[in-house]
């Protein structure tokens, strides 16, 4: 099984910012968790605080890869191009979120992303890449 983990802005920063909302891990210290827990599934991991970078990741990954864990970041509550994206792929995407947004201000209530992924996990913590990671095993 071949997954990647897609970040959007500012996840970059995990481990500084915010520590209340977000921990003080960094996202590539969890990854190495990830990558020990999950032996038997090729993970990849991108980055980028760019919405078209973001698009040209999902179409290349989008006809060869088994899923999507995506972290769309404030993307998800704004960017109709990154739905378009994820609806003309056909590799699954599983939209996860750190904190849980339906907590936090009206305005991360509403996601573009949702009507178009597989599922939505939020509000676990870092823990929300495990689930998503694992609901593909789950098929």
């Amino acid at each position: 099984m071949k997954l990647l983990i897609l970040n959007g802005p500012n996840l970059n920063l995990l481990g500084k910012r915010e520590p209340e909302i977000y921990g003080s891990t960094t996202f590539e210290q969890y990854f190495q968790t990830l990558e020990n827990k999950f032996l038997n599934i090729e993970l990849s991991y991108f980055q980028s605080n760019i919405e078209g970078e973001l698009i040209n990741k999902l179409h290349e990954v989008g006809f060869g890869y088994d899923g999507v864990v995506f972290n769309a970041g404030a993307y998800t509550h704004t960017s109709i191009a990154i739905a378009d994206a994820i609806k003309g792929i056909i590799t699954p995407v599983i939209e996860i979120h750190i904190s849980n947004v339906h907590a936090r201000e009206e305005f991360r209530h509403k996601s573009y992303l949702a009507p178009v992924v597989k599922g939505v996990i939020c509000g676990f913590g870092l823990l929300s890449y495990d689930l998503a990671i694992q609901s593909f095993l789950y098929k």
